[in-house]
């Protein structure tokens, strides 16, 4: 395991809050931003999961405490974030949640060794890179976007497709899986084209969208983009459907784009939360008042648990090459269903399923 003299030194030096009777996992992730919302689906479940992992013993008999930081969804802050949890001498990492923070963090926590687990990053370089300390609870975009483009060939056949995103890890590794897979259909889109994150203004987009005669439009990256092109185009008559991944699964897609979102497709995790095997676990955060349903709450669950549980199967916190090993080695029992991992960290398999969303909040599940 790399280990720097830095972060030797401050082992000797940990303060009160990481004595041996306690451990604490960083839920690193955007609390601040435009995509505050998924961060806080991180960390509703990560909270969730400390608690009730507590009171079954905690991490070898140690409590566990959590520390929330803010990277904002920016990769220049992801590292900051990580080189703060570094000096702070945590050793568990529950995010980043944006690929774009994920990829620059993860490398400093392989350097130093520090176990990091994201529930929502899906860029597959972030598991290409030979890393041994850093693991998901989510799919890749390498196993969702075959879902979105193989519903799009054989059940949307739109005539003219457009493949759009924001020009970050995410969104663009998304767009750029889906015209893969659909050019190995055969089929080959009109437009493949990025936009600036945060840009507002779309008209020029939409009339070469409608110029092109496109029916059907499949986005790469987070809502707030894609609400406003939707709104956008609906004032200028542009109404094909669309589709995202899980990036657009939030109630503020419809805030932005209103009605004219109604009955867009979003390829993401299974509701776990319906899962009949879950519904003690369901009740217990709606006692708190918390919403399960968002795509990374029980995801964020799993990753505290599958940290706990292979430490908990070493005896040891501090051993992180053996803890790393027996995330690698073990199955666990989880409420994303059982799992395990391949060497790079990805999961062994991961199901994304597409639902059809309403304004309203109801979904209708398309595919099985």
């Amino acid at each position: 395991m790399k280990k720097t003299l830095l972060s030797l030194a401050m082992a000797a030096i940990m303060p009160a809050a990481m004595a041996a009777d306690t451990v604490t996992i960083a839920l690193a992730g955007p609390t601040t931003g435009p995509v505050t919302q998924y961060g806080t689906m991180q960390n509703t479940g990560a909270k969730m999961a400390i608690e009730q992992l507590n009171a079954k013993g905690g991490m070898n008999g140690a409590e566990i405490k959590f520390e929330i930081y803010d990277d904002a969804c920016e990769p220049k802050q992801a590292v900051s974030v990580a080189n703060q949890i570094i000096n702070d001498g945590v050793q568990f990492v529950v995010g980043h949640l944006c690929s774009s923070s994920t990829l620059p963090a993860a490398e400093i926590y392989d350097e130093e060794g520090i176990i990091m687990v994201t529930p929502a990053s899906t860029a597959p370089e972030l598991t290409e890179k030979g890393y041994t300390t850093i693991f998901r609870t989510i799919g890749t975009d390498a196993q969702s976007a075959p879902t979105s483009a193989n519903y799009i060939a054989d059940v949307i056949k739109p005539e003219n497709i457009a493949l759009l995103h924001d020009k970050q890890q995410y969104g663009q590794g998304l767009a750029e899986g889906v015209d893969k897979v659909l050019r190995e259909r055969g089929i080959e889109p009109v437009i493949l084209e990025g936009v600036n994150q945060g840009q507002t203004d779309f008209a020029a987009l939409i009339t070469k969208l409608k110029s092109a005669n496109v029916d059907f439009v499949y986005w790469g990256g987070y809502h707030p983009e894609l609400g406003l092109i939707i709104r956008q185009g609906a004032d200028q008559g542009f109404t094909p459907t669309y589709m995202g991944a899980d990036g657009i699964d939030n109630p503020d897609l419809f805030a932005i784009a209103g009605d004219a979102a109604n009955g867009i497709l979003a390829t993401v995790p299974k509701n776990f939360a319906e899962d009949p095997a879950n519904a003690d676990l369901v009740a217990a955060f709606e006692e708190k008042g918390d919403d399960v349903s968002g795509p990374f709450v029980l995801p964020g669950y799993t990753a505290v648990q599958v940290m706990v549980d292979a430490a908990n199967s070493v005896g040891n916190n501090d051993d992180l090459d053996a803890i790393a090993d027996a995330i690698r080695s073990n199955e666990f029992n989880t409420p994303i269903g059982t799992i395990s991992y391949q060497e790079n960290g990805d999961l062994k398999d991961f199901q994304s399923v597409i639902y059809e969303l309403q304004a309203d909040g109801s979904r209708k599940l398309v595919t099985e």
